[in-house]
């Protein structure tokens, strides 16, 4: 389990619409940077052969790898942690990195009760993974913060602009990161 002061402060999150520009991404990224593989878009096969393509260019730029799966499957797959719900955090979990994602207090909590390793708050600001949903903003983004006894990291809409507007010193994008 890792001390909060060695997570990364910048994440990049996969997604459909941002595959094509992975590769790139990720070589744009400071070294030591974070990034979770979701990947939920492909089918079982086509997930896991492209987990290894990124997997060996993450290795050789120092990023962390998180695999949003079971605890099993990050480790079958050589994936430094999980990312998912708070609900799906396994207290063994032995050398893995565990990111709940939440987006109420009440997900907070559960995030503290579980002691996740960090927690991925949002919508922080409007986003195009969820076009027209309500999102947080600075004040509500910063009072659930407040709650959570772990780092938090920003999530939704986020840019180094909207991460200063809020005061984050940890924040993930999708396409914050993946525009070329």
């Amino acid at each position: 389990m890792p001390q909060s002061q060695s997570l990364p402060h910048l994440w990049l999150i996969s997604d459909a619409r941002n595959d094509s520009v992975l590769e790139t991404a990720l070589m744009r990224l400071p070294r030591g940077s974070g990034f979770v593989y979701r990947h939920y878009h492909l089918p079982p096969h086509e997930r896991i052969a492209r987990w290894w393509t990124l997997r060996d260019l993450c290795l050789a730029r120092g990023h962390l790898l998180v695999l949003s799966d079971s605890a099993l499957t990050a480790r079958e797959w050589g994936a430094a942690g999980t990312y998912g719900a708070p609900l799906a955090l396994y207290p063994q979990r032995k050398g893995l990195v565990q990111i709940a994602t939440a987006h109420s207090l009440r997900e907070i909590a559960q995030a503290n009760r579980k002691r996740a390793d960090a927690v991925m708050l949002s919508p922080a600001f409007a986003t195009r993974s969820h076009p027209g949903a309500p999102h947080l903003g600075p004040v509500r983004w910063r009072l659930l913060a407040a709650h959570a006894q772990m780092p938090v990291i920003a999530l939704g809409g986020m840019t180094a602009l909207t991460a200063r507007q809020l005061g984050a010193q940890r924040w993930a994008a999708i396409d914050g990161l993946s525009a070329l």
